[in-house]
């Protein structure tokens, strides 16, 4: 009678127990620990039942608490395998929705979109002279065509517009035990396409194309002589355009891991003629080569860069023979960060025919001699800074200048390219909820020529920009 109660006991102790375990499997992942443990125990229990039933020698085997054993050790073999199975079907479930949130897969390829919606709304006035209507001037800073002279000033003139809009898709697929990237990103910025009367509607345009692979970069995206990251939070395009190296182009970038990148370059090169005007010949034999290097340090970040480039003309462009001449420059920028949330950021330039590199090609790379053909880089000076206050988790401002200054061969030139222009600009963005933000801006441009003939712009800007 012991035997057989003893035998009874147990196997009701452990079935119970089983039970449980078997209970908890369909729970969260983070309690497959616990089922885990369970079951560890109940087998810790037969083991303990073996060894008593081998210390009873004198008395012969009940074969009930034999069978007993046998029946929980399969069922703890069995509640293992459910647990188990859980387990691996919680972390897949896991996966998806986390895929679900970022993305999805073809394949082995992870495909990400994103973008955003903005919508631009944007009053202005010049000083000497008008920016024609129902062009893309209107719709975010171009320093060198602010009006100068004695011109009559505009009034403010109003525009509505959500050209800056984009949508960009990526993918990132696992190739030798490294994630092959690809980007490609639309907007519809200075296109043509509608007008202002009916549908105000735009012909889209490549911003990216590129391929990413263990350190290489190849196709279009931003140049390496560009830190992107030093821009300030504006509600302008660019913002501080004057003092800000930007440009988006083809190149080859290898950038290692202790943060040094060489590039080769599309080249381009600009020449002012001895009337003031703009000459791309398209001449170009050499690429432009970029060295930078990227050194963060804690919620700061800084970035150097230098770039050389041969500018050139041939004969069947003016007439005069052909002729080059060396470009070169260093860029300094980085984010500086000030207290929990505030940052100041900052660029400065210099260098010789840096011309289309510098605040949307303020003035050229170089001027051309009209009686030899000679080119004569042309020098140039520049650089922002930015600072940004965080208000609270939904409200943050920007207050921000910049500066140009252009040393321009006038006997080459005439006195009609931009001497000097800088802007200064303040904003208030709030974000009621996640990724939408609301903002108003404030800036003024002035720009003066090299026959001293100057004049100014005031913007106001409202926005509404969703990313997603």
């Amino acid at each position: 009678m012991y035997k057989n109660t003893s035998g009874k006991v147990l196997r009701r102790s452990i079935a119970a127990g089983l039970l449980a375990a078997t209970a908890m499997a369909p729970a969260a992942a983070h309690a497959q620990s616990s089922v885990e443990d369970r079951l560890d125990k109940l087998e810790a229990m037969i083991m303990a039942l073996e060894a008593r039933m081998d210390a009873q020698q004198s008395a012969p085997a009940d074969p009930q608490t034999q069978a007993a054993v046998t029946e929980m050790r399969a069922a703890v073999a069995e509640t293992r395998a459910v647990a188990a199975k859980q387990g691996e079907l919680e972390t897949r479930v896991a996966a998806v929705e986390t895929s679900d949130k970022s993305g999805f897969h073809i394949g082995d390829t992870k495909v990400t979109l994103g973008g955003y919606v903005k919508m631009d709304a944007i009053t202005a006035r010049t000083s000497a002279g008008q920016l024609g209507g129902d062009t893309f001037l209107r719709d975010f800073l171009v320093p060198s065509t602010v009006p100068v002279g004695t011109g009559a000033g505009s009034g403010w003139d109003t525009d509505f517009s959500a050209r800056q809009t984009r949508f960009a898709i990526k993918t990132a697929t696992p190739v030798g035990g490294k994630t092959l990237g690809t980007t490609m990103e639309m907007d519809f910025m200075v296109t043509s396409g509608g007008d202002e009367r009916i549908t105000n509607s735009y012909t889209p345009r490549l911003r990216h194309a590129f391929v990413t692979y263990d350190g290489w970069t190849i196709g279009q995206t931003w140049g390496t002589f560009f830190n992107v990251g030093a821009l300030p939070d504006t509600l302008d395009f660019i913002g501080t355009t004057p003092g800000t190296v930007f440009v988006r182009q083809p190149l080859v970038r290898y950038t290692t891991k202790s943060g040094l990148s060489i590039a080769v370059e599309q080249p381009e090169t600009t020449v002012t003629t001895a009337t003031g005007g703009r000459v791309t010949p398209g001449d170009d034999a050499l690429p432009d080569v970029v060295l930078r290097f990227d050194k963060k340090a804690g919620k700061s970040a800084f970035s150097i860069a230098a770039i050389g480039r041969q500018l050139k003309v041939a004969n069947d462009d003016f007439g005069l023979g052909s002729d080059s001449t060396l470009g070169y420059g260093v860029s300094v920028s980085g984010t500086i960060g000030v207290g929990a949330k505030d940052d100041f950021r900052f660029m400065v330039n210099a260098g010789e025919g840096l011309g289309r590199y510098i605040g949307l090609n303020i003035v050229n790379d170089a001027a051309i001699d009209p009686v030899t053909g000679d080119l004569d880089a042309i020098a140039s000076y520049s650089g922002f800074a930015a600072y940004r206050h965080v208000w609270s988790d939904k409200l943050r401002s920007t207050i921000a200048g910049s500066y140009f200054k252009a040393d321009n061969p006038v006997a080459l030139t005439s006195a009609s390219p931009t001497d000097t222009v800088w802007n200064a600009l303040a904003n208030v963005i709030y974000t009621p909820v996640p990724k939408l933000d609301l903002g108003v801006e404030y800036m003024y441009v002035e720009r003066e020529n090299e026959a001293g003939l100057d004049g100014n712009l005031q913007k106001v800007q409202v926005s509404a920009k969703y990313s997603f």
